[in-house]
């Protein structure tokens, strides 16, 4: 549960960086301020620790897909396969 927390602060910190950097974007227009560079840098920061996180909670078993398409995937699903007999 806490790496779900993580995960979801994680993100909202990506957005917010994101929307930092579109406001300095408009306002240093024709400014040699390096603001953009920083939102840029702290973007990049934080979207490779948030898919650290996912990498790891996949690997360690914290997440897993709940999806219909992946229900195929999962062993306990699949039915073993039945050679079809001739007649």
């Amino acid at each position: 549960m806490l790496l779900k927390v993580i995960i979801i602060i994680l993100f909202i910190g990506v957005i917010a960086s994101l929307f930092g950097g579109l406001n300095f974007l408009v306002k240093d227009m024709g400014n040699s301020s390096k603001r953009l560079l920083y939102a840029l840098g702290i973007r990049i920061g934080l979207a490779t620790v948030l898919i650290a996180c996912v990498i790891y909670g996949v690997s360690s078993g914290q997440l897993n897909s709940t999806a219909p398409w992946d229900r195929q995937l999962h062993p306990e699903n699949v039915t073993p396969y039945q050679p079809a007999t001739k007649q």
